[in-house]
């Protein structure tokens, strides 16, 4: 069965990846630049660069951790919304919303970073998912409006 939600579940991962070589190729020189060898560097914690390497190397990181953390909620969502048959209509562009705001963020952090549009794209996304969840619950419970 195809569902059109599993689309930008698809994209948001491609995307994913996307930061994940940003990240990679931003970090990594700067670190060469800082003369530290990461063969030789043992243990770490997320954010143990912050104040080692500019600030704007680490935005495409935390943006990275960012998209590892709120996005699982949403994967899992429209796989309930694909499983339960309602992954086209509203559920699919909800979704097509969620992850372009998504991806608008990871821009804007990896960038700018100012917080406070930041934080309305964040909310705008929330309210996205909150409502693929809404939806969810109504097919999974069989909770039908009028």
């Amino acid at each position: 069965m195809h569902s059109e939600i599993l689309k930008p579940v698809v994209v948001l991962i491609a995307w994913s990846l996307v930061m994940l070589v940003w990240m990679v190729a931003t970090r990594m020189p700067a670190l060469r630049k800082l003369g530290i060898d990461v063969s030789k560097v043992r243990g770490s914690k997320p954010g143990g660069l912050d104040g080692v390497v500019p600030d704007k190397t680490q935005w495409p990181a935390h943006n990275y951790i960012h998209l590892m953390e709120q996005p699982t909620l949403f994967y899992a969502v429209a796989l309930v919304i694909a499983l339960s048959g309602t992954g086209q209509g509203w559920n699919a562009w909800l979704a097509w919303g969620y992850v372009a705001l998504r991806i608008v963020h990871s821009i804007w952090q990896a960038t700018v970073n100012q917080i406070s549009i930041r934080f309305l794209l964040f909310s705008l996304s929330t309210l996205c998912l909150i409502a693929l969840t809404l939806h969810a619950a109504m097919a999974v419970f069989g909770w039908h409006h009028g």
